[in-house]
């Protein structure tokens, strides 16, 4: 009795099986099959013939001829089929969308799109024309979380206390460029001094137009700061940096000696156990 083999090696690439005829037999013929889909084969050959055609290089004829008929399954794969090799994915494409063409997105107005940017930027610069182009001036605020609050990022609005402490008017900030929110609040002294600095700033640079030129009133510019000014384009006053700028310094033996990571370890252990150590 034989068993269902491959001899694949042998025989230059063919995929050969052979066997007693049974149902065991007959599954693995019709796996193969499939898996070998449309490929010519011969179901019923003797194997004895087969044997003493293809295997007498492999071994003597006494063992062939003493070999009795059994059924016999010969399956010789397509020249342009190939095997798939290495662990790649078995191609599953969907290809049932109708009207693909209707889904495709396109960009042939982008040169368009930018040329309409440029030129609503520039109506829009001389509609609010002599004011800034930015819009409001806005404060310099944290960013909530532990994950952002090191940056510093432009805020809604001035508090009242900032405005305060820069001499504005709380109603008349808004008409002179001054974005105002209500709801904010100061909780440390760094930002009520950092924002009325701002405000300070942008006060000493500010140039006030009068409602009519014929009738200037108290705190608006003067005739000859009028013909000079000109309307800002960008951003009013840039963020400051919270990261104050290291200059060059000599290296020390101090420094040289420092350990960052023990220094670092210490001071948590330091933190942890200072309930227990207060008890002890």
């Amino acid at each position: 009795m034989f068993s269902f083999c491959h001899l694949s090696r042998d025989f230059a690439g063919k995929l050969v099986a052979w066997g007693p005829r049974s149902r065991q037999l007959e599954q693995a013929w019709d796996r193969a099959t499939r898996w070998l889909w449309g490929e010519c084969c011969w179901p019923f050959l003797p194997l004895k013939a087969f044997l003493s055609r293809q295997l007498s290089s492999v071994g003597s004829l006494s063992t062939v001829n003493s070999v009795k008929y059994q059924p016999c399954f010969l399956m010789l794969p397509r020249a342009h089929q190939a095997m798939v090799r290495h662990n790649n994915v078995i191609p599953n494409q969907h290809f049932h969308k109708t009207l693909w063409q209707d889904h495709v997105k396109t960009w042939f107005d982008q040169a368009a799109r930018k040329k309409r940017r440029r030129l609503a930027r520039r109506a829009k610069a001389a509609a609010i024309a002599p004011r800034p182009t930015a819009g409001l001036l806005r404060p310099v605020v944290h960013p909530p979380t532990i994950k952002y609050n090191y940056k510093l990022r432009q805020g809604k609005g001035f508090t009242f206390a900032e405005l305060k402490e820069a001499g504005f008017n709380k109603k008349e900030a808004r008409t002179l460029g001054v974005a105002v929110d209500h709801r904010r609040r100061n909780r440390s002294a760094e930002s009520l001094q950092i924002n009325s600095q701002r405000l300070k700033e942008y006060k000493s640079k500010l140039i006030v137009f009068p409602r009519k030129r014929n009738k200037p009133k108290h705190g608006d510019a003067e005739a000859a700061e009028l013909e000079q000014a000109v309307q800002k384009v960008g951003p009013i006053m840039p963020v400051p940096s919270p990261f104050p700028k290291e200059k060059a310094m000599v290296i020390t033996d101090e420094m040289k000696e420092f350990n960052a990571f023990n220094k670092i370890r210490l001071a948590r252990a330091d933190y942890r156990l200072f309930g227990v150590r207060q008890k002890n």
